[in-house]
């Protein structure tokens, strides 16, 4: 009988664009898990930013009330101070509280859209931003530095006798009155929509509902109970994992259907016909909405991997679409750099100036809603902006390879620079800043890259027509041996 003999070493503890996440059991382990709450508090002394309390929060993912409880555990014992709320809660939250309490640090447990055997910590820094990659560097050489040193811990019985330890019972008031004080309520609450809500078994649930029950919307809720498996599939509002809200929509007569990923920051929407409104959409149509409807004034900004219609519409205002590397302290920090309206992602996450300086699907939706009340339709408005700017459609493929080949697929990539035949298509530009990307003389792209959340290669392609799209990405599949 053949036999496998697996020599077990733990994988080194990296960060990605969404902080750290890994296979539950494997690295998401709890001496990882406390290596990392260590890590923080060596980072807060190295910063001195050791004299505020650090907010701890978590979603509704197996195992993430628990370790949450350990990180207390383990920076108490080391002297610092620690929220923790008392409840799941959605990142944007724990984001809106850094900033909002003026704190260093907070810390969510979640993998957000990953499949459900992930979970993973998002380190939040002050103003509520996302970890730069300077400091998720940084932390990396902390944890492997005393890699081999027992991590401290003080019994959360005894921390919270030594007054270390704080609850947050009801931490979402300040955080829903923020939002509906920038929104035009008056315009909702005439409209009195019904919408279909799918928070896909996450965490997000209960800012929205409380949101929209105050604006007279009439609210019902699928897949809201707590489920480690998510219903069978990853917990991310996309297309293909919305079918069933998609029918529901339909058969049930809704305005709208509404869905967000596993811990809060990704909206993916549904229309009145049961169709889905990807995520470019999304984007395009709020900022045409704030700049034409709403009188804001501005540029956008988005990532490398989304959608090239930003560009036309920002031109039509003489405004200009800032592109950014992939991950949204890029985009949060752009938009403070050129005050501009709002950016996001092709991924399902935006933020609009004003608000929090992350990705957050709670107000992402709320003013969507108040844009459908205000002017009707999405999918009319779409077409108009189509009538004006062209179609756009983006395919993606994401491919699963040998970890012993990532590094010959990086060389082939981004030392040696190779590119593959693209037939007939006019390269303009090769943009190496973040993966490959290659520019065409029709506004066209096709990017190929490394996830930042996953063992994945991801090439996305932006076309007239999704087989044009698609005939980009196969010379890449090819080029690559994948």
């Amino acid at each position: 009988m053949n036999t496998t003999e697996i020599k077990y070493r733990e994988p080194a503890i990296c960060f990605g664009t969404g902080g750290w996440r890994g296979i539950i059991g494997d690295d998401f382990i709890k001496a990882n898990i406390l290596r990392v709450a260590r890590a923080v508090s060596r980072l807060a002394e190295e910063e001195n930013k050791a004299d505020k309390p650090i907010v701890i929060g978590y979603d509704r993912r197996f195992l993430s009330e628990t370790a949450s409880r350990w990180i207390a555990e383990a920076l108490t014992a080391y002297g610092f101070k620690v929220i923790l709320i008392a409840r799941s809660t959605p990142t944007p939250l724990i984001m809106f509280l850094v900033q909002h309490m003026n704190l260093h640090y907070g810390l969510e447990v979640t993998a957000s859209h990953n499949p459900a055997s992930y979970n993973g910590i998002k380190l939040i820094v002050d103003e509520g931003r996302d970890a730069p990659l300077e400091t998720t560097a940084r932390m990396e050489a902390l944890i492997e530095k005393e890699l081999d040193i027992p991590v401290s811990l003080k019994p959360l019985a005894q921390a919270e006798a030594e007054g270390l330890v704080s609850y947050l019972h009801a931490p979402f008031n300040d955080f829903i009155d923020h939002i509906l004080e920038k929104l035009n309520c008056d315009v909702i609450k005439n409209r009195s929509l019904r919408i279909l809500f799918d928070p896909m078994h996450g965490s997000g649930t209960y800012p929205l509902l409380v949101i929209l029950q105050t604006l007279r919307c009439t609210v019902d809720i699928i897949n809201d109970n707590k489920d480690a498996y998510f219903g069978g599939g990853i917990p991310a509002p996309t297309e293909s994992r919305l079918k069933d809200l998609r029918n529901r929509v339909v058969d049930g007569g809704y305005d709208l259907g509404i869905a967000f990923d596993g811990d809060g920051d990704r909206l993916g929407v549904v229309d009145e016909n049961g169709r889905y409104v990807d995520a470019n959409e999304i984007l395009c149509l709020l900022y045409y909405y704030l700049r034409a409807h709403k009188g804001w004034t501005g540029p956008v900004v988005r990532n490398l991997a989304t959608t090239h219609m930003l560009d036309k519409i920002a031109a039509s205002f003489s405004e200009e679409c800032h592109e950014v590397p992939i991950g949204f302290k890029y985009i949060s920090s752009a938009i403070d750099r050129y005050d501009a309206i709002l950016g996001g992602e092709s991924s399902g996450g935006l933020t609009v100036r004003g608000h929090i300086h992350g990705k957050d699907s709670i107000y992402a939706a709320s003013l969507f809603i108040e844009m459908v009340c205000a002017i009707g339709s999405p999918t009319k408005l779409i077409s108009e902006l189509e009538a004006r700017f062209g179609h756009f459609e983006m395919v993606e493929a994401n491919l699963a390879f040998p970890a012993e080949r990532k590094a010959e697929i990086q060389k082939a990539l981004m030392v040696d620079k190779l590119l593959p035949d693209f037939g007939n298509a006019t390269v303009t530009r090769v943009n190496y800043e973040d993966g490959c990307k290659v520019y065409f003389d029709d506004d066209s792209f096709v990017i190929c890259r490394f996830s930042g959340t996953e063992p994945l290669l991801r090439i996305f392609a932006e076309a007239e027509n999704s087989a044009r799209a698609e005939s980009y990405i196969a010379p890449f599949r090819t080029l690559l041996n994948i």
